[in-house]
């Protein structure tokens, strides 16, 4: 196929052939722009710096992406209805009257997250009767399947279904699984006898034991729902985002609020779930708690339905994992080809604005993994109609490229998720030895993970008035720090916080053996206040507002076109793998620690007062600094994607704008 060159100073189109020698000025991508510069090409053509802008030429005279005439969407990014046709009137679609509906399906979501993973514990534990150490493995893999089978709601949405679709599905799937936990709380025949089952006999571990058909049910509706999580995850606050028109100049400053909004949401469905979900428990029964779950994810999703007229959407561009083999695949038939080949046509891409891919806007060819570029090479012998496995467009090849730029830094957070999923555990078992006494009233043991999300609905309600002001004089950032330096902060909090986990914990297990309850380590000292962990709490949730919130956004922005819902489940499946290291690093300090024959017992031992919890949390400290040290390289060699300059009229004057980059 030959590319048709834009007629940019009033020139009429021509075919690209591939010249003998280029002329000394070329028309290229600055650096430092969005724009096109002139640029002075170096004399020596066998430089690899000469055959760079030789490649580069060929695309930026092919396509006219830096410019949208009168305010339009970059090719395939118009917004669309529900049954796919292209919307004429957005005033009345979208904005944060739609955004708001989401909102109430992701807080009802977190709810039910958050509310399984501080009581399925303790539940399994009392009623199923099984090991602590086990039931908090079993915890840990739910939540870790939870995160990363996201991309499998992410690659549904971005190939097939749309963000709107799958989260319909899943959602509705995600309130069967916890209909089922549900049956499994209230109907006996679903659970061991709880007769003659006191806490000394817990302890023993004579209380008779879950059948195996009762533990496999029990695992099933878990992991439905944590399937179910699966496709909203990755899809509702991309789906939310896509409510705002991309070309507004306000557009930055919305999308900016409504990831704090949206973790606002995420947050008041903790906080919710750490007090009012453990009040019904321990007043109500098991029964009534995991019901009161599925009556908030039934409710939610009544609302989030409610507001389907009101959606924008965003055309599935394809299977985002076909494109990408496609150009693996090209690229390795390619491999032996010659970017100075006399058989060279060029970089290939469609001509004008119209994308190859469904839903995407073009993406500006860069110079790195310069082996991929090979699968765009056209040559001669590929013919008008080549194929998409031995052919790809410079924007198919720099979507690769951008997943693979992306992947340094939501792996950075894993860390960030590994602390957060031990002091789910941990910190519980911490707090039953402690007493949590405030004044006359006693706070149950598992509202204590409440403090997190009281930090950061704290953090996230001054984020605005206090923290942008303040950072904006320091960093003259416009936002108060890049999303990049947001995830760095709360990196930086996330490793204070183990770090001060680890002091404390050294503090209360000298403590108890000082005062004899080195035996007694489900009996609270009454001396000691629970109120201590709220510093570790307090610092992990600042960290995690910061970090999150900073990813999600970045994700979103940085993220092809077509393919922002795999790019959301990159943050959720950094924080499902860090609930299965968590797992692997609990089962490896278990195994070295530990040695029954010499009377050793584990770091992790049941008996708190007798292990080394203090130890694993100094383990995380130095494993987070190692970690930080690479987020900061990764970081600095990151490059922001470039941006095209939107032209929009305004009575009557036109104006440029372009997403800044590092916002």
């Amino acid at each position: 196929m030959v590319l048709s060159i834009p007629s940019y100073a009033g020139m009429g189109s021509k075919e690209i052939k591939s010249p003998e020698k280029l002329p000394q000025k070329s028309m290229g991508l600055d650096e430092n722009s969005d724009s096109f510069q002139e640029k002075s090409l170096m004399p020596d053509e066998n430089s690899d710096s000469f055959r760079r802008k030789k490649l580069q030429i060929y695309f930026a005279e092919s396509d006219d992406r830096q410019t949208a005439i009168s305010g339009g969407y970059m090719g395939g990014m118009t917004p669309v209805n529900i049954r796919g046709k292209p919307m004429t009137n957005l005033s009345k679609r979208g904005a944060w009257i739609a955004a708001f509906f989401i909102f109430g399906n992701e807080m009802a979501e977190r709810m039910a997250y958050f509310g399984l993973s501080v009581n399925m514990v303790t539940f399994m534990f009392y009623i199923m009767h099984r090991p602590f150490t086990s039931s908090a493995n079993a915890v840990n893999n739910f939540l870790g399947i939870s995160q990363a089978s996201s991309v499998l709601g992410g690659f549904l949405a971005d190939a097939y279904l749309g963000r709107y679709w799958t989260i319909a599905i899943f959602t509705t799937l995600y309130l069967a699984g916890l209909t089922g936990i549900t049956l499994c709380a209230t109907m006996s025949t679903l659970m061991p006898s709880q007769d003659n089952c006191d806490r000394l006999s817990l302890i023993l571990g004579t209380c008779e034991q879950a059948k195996p058909w009762q533990m496999l049910y029990l695992y099933v509706v878990l992991y439905i729902t944590a399937f179910g999580a699966a496709g909203i995850r990755p899809c509702v606050s991309s789906f939310g985002a896509d409510q705002f028109d991309e070309r507004s100049k306000d557009y930055k400053a919305h999308l900016d609020r409504f990831f704090n909004l949206f973790y606002l949401s995420v947050t008041v469905g903790a906080i919710v779930a750490f007090t009012v979900v453990v009040y019904i428990q321990m007043n109500h029964g098991w029964g009534s708690a995991f019901g009161s779950l599925a009556i908030a994810m039934g409710i939610s999703n009544v609302v989030f339905f409610a507001g389907t007229p009101l959606y924008r959407h965003k055309l599935p561009g394809g299977s985002p994992l076909t494109r990408v083999a496609q150009v693996l695949v090209a690229a390795v038939r390619k491999r032996n080809v010659s970017f100075s080949s006399s058989e060279l046509v060029g970089l290939y891409e469609l001509p004008g604005k119209k994308c190859a891919i469904k839903g995407s806007g073009k993406i500006a060819h860069t110079d790195d993994f310069r082996c991929l570029d090979k699968a765009a090479l056209q040559m001669k012998e590929d013919g008008t109609d080549p194929s998409p496995w031995r052919l790809c467009t410079v924007t198919q090849v720099e979507e690769v490229k951008i997943l693979l730029k992306l992947l340094p830094i939501p792996t950075c957070t894993i860390m960030l998720s590994v602390i957060l999923t031990e002091f789910l555990t941990l910190s519980v078992q911490q707090a039953y030895t402690l007493n949590t006494h405030m004044g006359k009233l006693k706070l149950p043991v598992t509202c204590m993970p409440v403090f997190p999300g009281l930090s950061i609905f704290l953090i996230l309600s001054l984020y605005y008035s206090t923290f942008v002001p303040l950072s904006r004089r320091i960093t003259g950032h416009p936002h108060g720090a890049s999303q990049l330096q947001r995830v760095g902060i709360g990196l930086v909090v996330s490793i204070l916080s183990v770090a001060w986990a680890g002091v404390f914990e050294r503090y209360r297990r000298n403590y108890a053996i000082k005062h004899g309850f080195e035996s007694t380590f489900l009996t609270a000292m009454p001396n000691l206040s629970a109120y201590w962990l709220l510093i570790q709490y307090c610092l992990i949730g600042i960290g995690e507002v910061f970090c999150i919130v900073g990813l999600l956004e970045f994700l979103y922005q940085e993220a092809p076109d077509a393919m922002r819902s795999v790019g959301s489940a990159y943050a959720a499946v950094a924080g499902g793998l860090g609930c299965f290291v968590a797992t692997i690093l609990n089962n490896i300090v278990e195994s070295i620690t530990s040695d029954p024959a010499k009377g050793r017992q584990s770091w992790l031992s049941q008996n708190i007062n007798t292990g080394r919890f203090d130890y694993l949390y100094w383990l995380l400290t130095g494993l987070s600094v190692i970690n930080f040290g690479v987020f900061v390289y990764s970081a600095q060699k990151y490059k922001y994607r470039a941006r095209p300059v939107v032209v929009m009229e305004q009575n009557g004057a036109k104006m440029r704008s372009s997403p800044a980059e590092g916002s």
